[in-house]
């Protein structure tokens, strides 16, 4: 290229009106030689057409050059026959052109240059007639597999030209190399009918491309009339050309749509720990046993994500579906520092550079655990009810972050967590035994037999694998935007994040686990206290405010504000208006000690239930703890548990899982204060599911609560001796069984 002229061999000029062919360049002497149509031969200058006034690219050209319109292609795009073939011509174009099959003369090979092809002697035009003198005597096939059958002087002068610009692809065959893609057959009106076709199939259901097919063909002909049906290329290519412009079709349709959905264009860029945390929900596929009867069940995980340094910053794992209490604990999880574990190193301790552990640990009132705490700004959920609720609209506000749902059919919003979910699976679930797999089709034989982790053992095991393994291993495809070819673990990201930006180490006060219940805004009754769904609670912290109204205006006028656990009924929580301190309130018909099991919003319904089809209509709660003991199982015995159902089994351990998770959470939200010296269990974490034996310690429990209340009931008598009973028959012995009573037809005529 010289300016704006292309000079390389086989470009078209125009000079004076007359079309010129570039035969050969001559750079080191700044000659160009050209050729016109007639074969008319005109040695020229550079100079001479760089200033000439009237000589330009030809047009013919120029529309080659923009018919190219792809990436030039380079030797990778060779197979490696065709490479061969390439370096087979290159040996004989350097020949040609230096007179040495290598191209240099300081590399020469014995005999070279050949007579004929010694550039002392010989021009190259000289050259490439005996090269094709050469290449014409070889063998017809053998050349023809070689691709040295048609070679001439206007091919070896090609090849010189784009040897120049391309290197040594210049000398492969442009039909190894000719445009991918394009298909002329397909007119406008079949590109039309395609197009529209492709938008009336997005809204229905998944069809194949035969019908697609027929619907084309129905478009153009109620379109464009009969005749242009004629113009529709054949089955195969519709296919090829519908897989090129709209994929291969092998997606879900309502992913297809949710794809062809109009965006923003705008991408979020997250640069922050805590920006964004992606929050879900799925089903353990691991068979656990719950710590009740020893039954296999199936569990659910909820995992919370930090998009920036991808660390699971929290997690549960519940007997049931998780509840918006679940989700607003796990929010609470993300801001609180996680305590090191009684079987823990040291080497899982808070590793952060820039903020000492025992800082850490002075604040949080206990030893840290390596994994980063923090308040999320955004949190992005699916569409599940749980996250839709009113309670989590308050959690939103009481924790100061944002809960934004993923866009309808948009999994893309949060693929972190859901690339989560599989890593862990493929990590560590895949290795643990009672496995499920991914779906029924991969089972084993007997998951539920192999099962032999419980709950807590699990719970155990994924929270140390958490903080040993997944924070300190490598990311990377997600390495940060700042170092992608880096070595980064959500550790080492947490770490450059605090040395970026600083670390605000803000733990949240215990009463934040109260402040995350539902509340409910009910009077408190003079003697019976507040009455929270059908069950009455009560407390010396009521006392004081017995007979009068709450300070609180708006919609709730007069009313007070009660939180309550939907996991364990049995107490509710209630916050002093003028020394803002948390009281408990018990469940009236509780006995004075706490020996009646937990029991979850769901007992307490089937207990109110129970109640009216008994048609009993108490006077006190007292009365329903009998209907409650039946129905937490206090009479069932030991010889019944083979006949008893699965469902009612787990619903028994549901309770007690729930119950034991509210206690934590309790257990949780009052300030620890042993750091220097951290008590150390010597208990060992189960691994195996325990026997049936837990069972009769929860039967002889409510058997004590049923003695209990018994107990009371006699007490509640005091001195007085129960009246006796009347004998037997002493009703037939204060009067004559064989007198008859007057008539009261006698009696009236008597009296008148």
């Amino acid at each position: 290229m010289t300016g704006h002229l292309d000079l390389a061999p086989g470009a078209v000029l125009v000079l004076a009106g007359v079309e010129w062919t570039v035969e050969c360049t001559e750079p080191h002497v700044g000659r160009v030689v050209l050729v016109s149509s007639d074969g008319q031969r005109m040695p020229v200058t550079m100079k001479f057409l760089m200033h000439h006034p009237d000589c330009r690219a030809s047009t013919r050209t120029a529309a080659a050059a923009a018919q190219r319109q792809r990436q030039d292609p380079t030797a990778a795009d060779l197979t490696p026959h065709q490479r061969e073939v390439v370096t087979l011509r290159l040996a004989h174009l350097l020949e040609v052109e230096t007179g040495f099959r290598a191209g240099d003369p300081l590399r020469s090979e014995p005999g070279e240059p050949r007579p004929g092809f010694d550039p002392a002697a010989t021009t190259v035009n000289q050259r490439r007639e005996a090269k094709v003198t050469e290449l014409a005597g070889l063998d017809r096939t053998q050349a023809r597999l070689l691709g040295l059958d048609k070679i001439s002087v206007r091919t070896l002068a090609r090849w010189a030209g784009r040897y120049r610009r391309a290197g040594s692809i210049g000398c492969a065959d442009d039909r190894w190399l000719r445009r991918s893609g394009g298909h002329p057959s397909v007119t406008e009106t079949v590109r039309e009918a395609i197009y529209a076709v492709h938008a009336e199939t997005l809204h229905r259901s998944r069809m194949s491309m035969r019908a697609r097919e027929r619907l084309i063909h129905q478009y153009v002909r109620e379109q464009h009339g009969s005749e242009a049906t004629a113009q529709i290329p054949s089955y195969e290519t519709l296919r090829l050309v519908w897989a090129d412009w709209f994929g291969s079709g092998g997606g879900r349709q309502r992913y297809v749509r949710s794809a062809a959905k109009p965006t923003s264009g705008q991408h979020v860029v997250i640069h922050r720990p805590g920006q964004v945390v992606a929050m879900d929900t799925t089903i353990l596929p691991v068979k656990v046993r719950e710590t009740v009867f020893g039954d296999p069940v199936s569990v659910h995980l909820t995992l919370a994500l930090d998009v920036y340094t991808r660390s699971l910053v929290a997690f549960r794992l519940t007997l049931v579906s998780d509840s918006s209490v679940d989700v607003a604990m796990v929010l609470r999880d993300i801001m609180m520092p996680l305590p090191m574990r009684p079987d823990w190193g040291d080497d899982l301790e808070w590793p952060y550079p820039g903020l000492p552990a025992n800082v850490v640990a002075e604040f949080a009132g206990h030893r840290v655990a390596g994994l980063p705490f923090f308040s999320p700004e955004t949190v992005t959920t699916d569409h599940g009810s749980v996250y839709r609720n009113h309670h989590l609209v308050e959690v939103e506000r009481v924790i100061g972050a944002n809960i934004l749902p993923a866009r309808v059919l948009r999994p893309t919003d949060k693929q972190a967590v859901e690339r989560a979910f599989g890593s862990i699976r493929s990590l560590l679930f895949e290795v643990l035994p009672g496995y499920s797999g991914v779906d029924v089709y991969d089972r084993g034989v007997d998951p539920e037999a192999d099962a032999t982790l419980t709950i807590d053992a699990m719970e155990h095991l994924i929270a140390t694998w958490i903080v040993s393994v997944w924070q300190n291993r490598r990311l990377g495809e997600h390495a940060p935007s700042w170092d992608p070819a880096g070595d980064h673990s959500p550790n080492t990201l947490f770490a450059a994040a605090m040395n970026q930006g600083g670390f605000a180490m803000q733990i949240p006060a215990p009463e934040l686990y109260y402040q995350l219940l539902p509340a409910h805004h009910v009077v408190i009754h003079g003697q019976r206290g507040v009455k929270i769904r059908g069950l009455f609670y009560d407390g010396p912290a009521l006392d004081p405010y017995r007979h009068e109204k709450s300070a609180r205006g708006g919609r709730h006028k007069g009313k007070w504000q009660i939180r309550r656990d939907p996991r364990d009924a049995r107490t509710v929580f209630f916050q002093d208006q003028r020394t803002h301190a948390w009281h408990t309130l018990r469940w009236t018909g509780l006995p004075p000690e706490d020996e009646v099991p937990a029991f979850s919003d769901a007992r307490a319904r089937d207990l109110l239930a129970a109640a009216r089809a008994a048609g009993l209509k108490p006077r006190s709660d007292t009365e329903l703890l009998p209907l409650l003991l039946d129905l937490l199982g206090a009479h069932v015995p030991v010889e019944s548990w083979p006949t008893l159902a699965k469902a009612q089994r787990t619903e028994l351990a549901r309770d007690t899982t729930q119950g034991r998770a509210a206690s934590a959470d309790r257990v949780s939200a009052r300030p620890l204060r042993e750091v220097t010296a951290p008590r150390r269990s010597t208990a060992a974490i189960p691994t195996a599911a325990p026997g049936p034996a837990s069972w009769p310690q929860h039967f002889r429990a409510v058997e004590q609560a049923v003695d209990g209340d018994r107990r009371r009931r006699r007490e509640a008598l005091g001195d007085e001796a129960p009246a006796r009973p009347a004998r037997l028959g002493d009703a037939f012995r204060r009067g004559n069984l064989f007198l008859l009573a007057d008539d009261p037809a006698d009696t009236a005529e008597g009296d008148s």
